[in-house]
């Protein structure tokens, strides 16, 4: 077993002071894994950018060359929430290289398990179009590599970011070969991601939205992976599960309104790496979308990745947690997995 990171210091470049999408979200967390020894522990990939036929399968060349351009002129805004900065271009074609050059890693054996360790995030980018934060959709983008050059047929991709994956969504909304299972809060922004919203066309049932009320922690959390993602992802047999890893849904998260604590995503984590241990020959790798609580954001990373290094398990090891359990109530979660088990055929 072995475990690769990628990171690069560019993309302290793309930041804008005030915004919570900023360079502070990794300069806390890089130091934090840095001081508890984990990077010592680790074989960094190299970040680089990725290439035009590459970022193409997604993008389309004209909102590439929008990016490009009004980086040059100093920088501007693609929508109210989503800035570009002078370097974001840069910083953006490497976000996604990294994580195209971390999924070949573990697509050739070099490593059993990556974390993508980069930003811009990128779920919400659509074809034509960034927002939400995100330029290029670096896991539609990781995910087209695999099947165009990585001998994949089938991949899982699980996002478990407090906000829906629209993009991601958009871009395997009729593909067969790529399947997407978003936890989010609902109704929040974007706004997408009902739980009647399965795919269409030869892709249709091959999404699974699990829209969720805000105060589910923990035990919901919990529930949804092991009743929901466990039974589609065993009848989908991927062959690489690609995780879009925001961690705002955590109970401090000023954006959101989750409950999730730290010790819940370590449930997660542990639960995807079983999952690709048994299913796909541990071919797994995450990679940076949200998170905007500094500390909680930090310490959710290294936590994910000593549960990758196999030093941390639901049941052994502590889990380090400055700031500890949800003191609230959990939403249920009990309606909504009953209809999702009815959609997707599992009862």
């Amino acid at each position: 077993m072995s475990v690769a990171y990628c990171y690069h210091p560019l993309e302290q470049e793309h930041t804008l002071p005030g915004h919570p999408e900023n360079r502070e979200r990794l300069r806390g967390t890089m130091d934090l894994l840095r001081q508890q020894g984990l990077l010592a522990r680790m074989a960094l990939v190299e970040a680089t950018p990725v290439s035009m036929e590459r970022l193409q399968r997604v993008h389309s060349p004209s909102y590439v060359e929008t990016v490009q351009r009004m980086a040059e002129r100093g920088g501007g805004y693609l929508d109210p929430d989503t800035y570009v900065a002078p370097r974001t271009y840069d910083a953006a074609l490497l976000s996604a290289g990294g994580l195209v050059n971390l999924v070949a890693a573990v697509l050739q054996g070099q490593a059993t398990y990556g974390f993508n360790l980069m930003r811009p995030p990128g779920h919400h980018a659509i074809t034509g179009r960034g927002m939400g934060f995100c330029i290029f959709n670096n896991v539609a983008i990781a995910a087209r590599y695999a099947q165009a050059e990585g001998g994949v047929e089938r991949v899982l991709i699980v996002d478990f970011d407090v906000h829906h994956g629209n993009g991601t969504q958009d871009t395997f909304w009729r593909d067969p070969a790529v399947f997407f299972f978003s936890t989010h809060q609902y109704p929040y922004y974007p706004g997408s991601g009902d739980w009647r919203e399965i795919g269409g066309g030869e892709g249709q049932g091959t999404i699974c939205n699990v829209p969720l009320r805000p105060g589910v922690g923990d035990q919901g959390y919990a529930r949804i992976f092991d009743e929901l993602l466990w039974p589609l992802a065993e009848r989908f047999q991927p062959q690489l599960i690609l995780v879009s890893a925001g961690y705002d849904a955590h109970w401090q998260d000023p954006l959101a309104g989750m409950q999730l604590s730290l010790s819940g995503y370590v449930y997660l984590a542990h639960a995807l790496k079983t999952m690709a241990d048994e299913l796909c020959g541990g071919r797994l790798a995450f990679t940076l979308e949200g998170g905007y609580h500094l500390q909680a954001l930090a310490y959710a990373i290294l936590n994910t990745l000593r549960v990758l290094l196999g030093e941390l398990t639901p049941e052994e090891g502590e889990v380090l947690d400055p700031l500890g359990p949800s003191p609230y109530d959990e939403t249920p979660v009990d309606t909504l997995l009953l209809q999702l088990k009815g959609l997707h055929r599992l009862v």
